[in-house]
């Protein structure tokens, strides 16, 4: 691993509650001992009986290039090939409720009117240019493991995000690659025999963005936290 890294002091509270999905990267190149670096740290996430169990693809020039065309041809022919199924076909409340609250904070900073389905389908496509970024990931994890291992990547993922903000990365995590999970594994060589979670859009933010100054809302703990005391 390069010594070069540069690290920012950020300390732990402060690089997870500052965490927000970014939708506009600079074009600034990611550096590979970045990625290493970042990797090792979160590798360090708890798994069951130490298993380990993620696979992580990076992409970026050509294959990146040639992986965004391929979905966006798949996704304006709605080639829908679902890796898995991420949310329930009806959404009960309140997720509905806050599901649209995001969207509708979102499409406001875009410019986008409700109605203007082209423009909300043009900024949903974005995606799938890693919304500028230089650089994707995309973790896998082997079909043969169980819901635990599932526990494990999500522990794993978040440690990426969090650790590439000492490095001053941003991210943007992306399931919405999973609707096209047949493309994805045929562009990128990734066998059947792995599930594809999600991509991550990682690089430097772009400080000038409408869209990279939202905050999503967040329910306040003693509206999820249950006290057992007797």
């Amino acid at each position: 691993m390069n010594s070069s890294a540069m690290l920012y002091s950020m300390p732990a509270l402060e690089a997870v509650a500052g965490r927000r999905s970014v939708r506009r990267f600079l074009p600034d190149p990611v550096p590979d001992d970045y990625i290493q670096a970042i990797l090792a740290a979160a590798s360090r996430a708890p798994s069951g009986v130490n298993a380990q169990p993620w696979f992580v693809h990076v992409v970026r020039g050509a294959a990146r290039a040639r992986l965004s065309a391929a979905v966006i041809t798949a996704a304006r022919r709605n080639e829908v090939s679902l890796e898995y199924r991420y949310l329930p076909e009806v959404m009960p409340e309140p997720y509905l409720s806050r599901r649209r609250k995001v969207g509708h904070d979102l499409y406001s900073l875009y410019g986008i009117d409700r109605s203007a389905f082209d423009d909300r389908k043009n900024a949903m496509l974005r995606n799938f240019d890693f919304f500028g970024a230089p650089t994707g990931m995309f973790f896998a994890l082997d079909r043969a493991m169980t819901l635990g291992s599932w526990i494990d990547m999500g522990m794993f993922i978040q440690n990426v995000m969090i650790v590439s903000r000492a490095y001053g990365l941003e991210t943007c995590p992306q399931q919405a690659w999973c609707d096209y999970g047949e493309v994805v594994h045929r562009e990128l060589g990734i066998p059947n025999d792995l599930v594809v979670l999600c991509g991550l859009a990682i690089g430097y933010m772009d400080p000038d963005a409408p869209e990279n100054t939202l905050v999503s809302d967040r329910v306040a703990p003693e509206e999820y936290t249950t006290f057992h005391e007797e």
